[in-house]
C-alpha cells in the first residue's frame, strides 16, 4: 500500500480529522472564532489585556465566523423555501453585522451616540440574526419548534447553538451605552453573555467535527 493510499484511507475513516470535508472546516473555523470571542470577553472583564488587543481578537473571531458561515451557505442552491437555506442565509447576514460591530469597536474616540449607532446597533442586529437562524436550525432538526433528543448529535449541536445565541442576545442588550452615564447598561452581564455564548458556539463547532465524518 502506498503512502498516498494510506493517507486517503485515513482521511476517509477519520472521525476528528476530516480536512477533506467542507463541514469539517466549517466546524473548525466556528470553534476557533468562538474561542476568540470567549477569550476576548473574559479578558475584557477580568484580565488586564490592552483594549486594542481585545478589539482585534473580537474582530478576528467575527471574520472566522463569516468564513465558516459562508462555507455552510455557499454550496447551497437558491431555495428560499427550505428552512436550512433560510437558517444559513440569516446566519451569514448575522456574521456580517458582527464584522461591522467588531471593526467599529476597535476605533477610539467615539461618543455615546456614535458607539450605539456603529457598534451596538450592528451587534444587536447580528444577535437577532443568530437567534432566528439558531431557532430555524433547531426546528429543522426537530421537525417542529421544540423537541428533546439527547441521543442525537445533530440535536445537541443545534441546541447548544440556540443557547449560545440567547446568551449573545442578552449580551447585546446589556451592552447599550446609556447617554446619562456613557457606560453600558451592564458591562459584567454583557461580557458574561458573550463568554457563555462563545463557549456554547465553541462546543457546537467541536461537535461538528465528528458529525462531518458521517456527513454525506
Amino acid at each position: 500500500m502506498t503512502a498516498a493510499t494510506t493517507r486517503r484511507n485515513q482521511l476517509r475513516d477519520g472521525v476528528w480529522w476530516r480536512p477533506d470535508r467542507v463541514s469539517w472546516w466549517m466546524g473548525l473555523l466556528f470553534a476557533i472564532g468562538s474561542a476568540c470571542f470567549a477569550l476576548a470577553a473574559i479578558a475584557s472583564q477580568w484580565a488586564s489585556a490592552p483594549r486594542p488587543a481585545i478589539g482585534v481578537t473580537f474582530f478576528v473571531g467575527s471574520i472566522l465566523f463569516t468564513v465558516a458561515a459562508y462555507l455552510q451557505w455557499g454550496p447551497a442552491a437558491w431555495q428560499p423555501r427550505r428552512i436550512d437555506w433560510l437558517a444559513s442565509t440569516i446566519q451569514l447576514a448575522g456574521t456580517l453585522f458582527f464584522n461591522v460591530s467588531t471593526f467599529e469597536g476597535m476605533k477610539r474616540g467615539l461618543d455615546t451616540h456614535e458607539t450605539n449607532l456603529r457598534v451596538w446597533a450592528p451587534d444587536i442586529f447580528g444577535s437577532i440574526c443568530f437567534l432566528v437562524s439558531s431557532e430555524l436550525a433547531y426546528a429543522e432538526v426537530c421537525h417542529r419548534w421544540v423537541c428533546l433528543c439527547l441521543r442525537s448529535l445533530s440535536w445537541r449541536i443545534v441546541a447548544v447553538n440556540l443557547v449560545g445565541s440567547i446568551a449573545f442576545g442578552v449580551s447585546a442588550v446589556t451592552s447599550l451605552i446609556e447617554p446619562s452615564t456613557s457606560e453600558p447598561v451592564s458591562a459584567a452581564i454583557a461580557n458574561a453573555g458573550t463568554a457563555i455564548g462563545a463557549l456554547c458556539f465553541l462546543a457546537g463547532g467541536i461537535m461538528l467535527l465528528p458529525e462531518a465524518a458521517h456527513a454525506r
